[in-house]
């Protein structure tokens, strides 16, 4: 049987402890629709890197997936992506890779217990996209891990607007 002062603090450990665990990190990434003779659906890596540009962590890969090894293949077309820390990774990555995303506005959201030790600070959410026969594009926005904090920027041809929201 839990005595009172015990069961007192524990609920204010948690009540201290929530906060550092209940931030999220939400990002919007929109892909615009193009009048082109060939569309083929951008491939698109979301990640997350340090100010001096060294890659922390890949948050999502959309890749063509109904044709993994043809997929795969195409993946280092993401330049940045791919010479950061893609070419370490292997396809698919659960909870990362997924198909590739139509023209609209689409969401990364982490939760925060998947990003519980990165450090508090700043950093960069860089999305690069390359699409077949296109162009290829990539948007950084900063934004600060440890405080609410939202942060936007737009691209001009494969990507419209990327919005990275933190929240706690």
């Amino acid at each position: 049987m839990r005595t009172p002062s015990l069961a007192l603090s524990a609920a204010a450990l948690s009540a201290i402890a929530a906060p550092a665990l209940a931030a999220d990190l939400a990002v919007s990434v929109e892909i615009p629709r193009l009048s082109v003779a060939a569309y083929h659906r951008p491939y698109v890596a979301v990640w997350i890197e340090r100010p001096d540009q060294t890659a922390v962590r890949t948050l999502a890969v959309w890749y063509e997936v109904s044709n993994v090894a043809e997929g795969k293949d195409w993946l280092k077309d993401m330049r940045t992506w791919w010479r950061r820390g893609g070419r370490a990774m292997t396809m698919p990555a659960d909870g990362i890779s997924s198909a590739t995303k139509a023209p609209g506005r689409h969401a990364v959201t982490v939760p925060g217990a998947r990003l519980s030790n990165l450090p508090a600070g700043d950093y960069v959410m860089v999305v690069e996209a390359a699409r077949e026969l296109g162009g290829r594009e990539a948007v950084r926005v900063p934004f600060r891990w440890g405080a609410a904090n939202a942060g936007s920027a737009s691209g001009s041809t494969e990507l419209g607007a990327v919005r990275v929201t933190v929240t706690r």
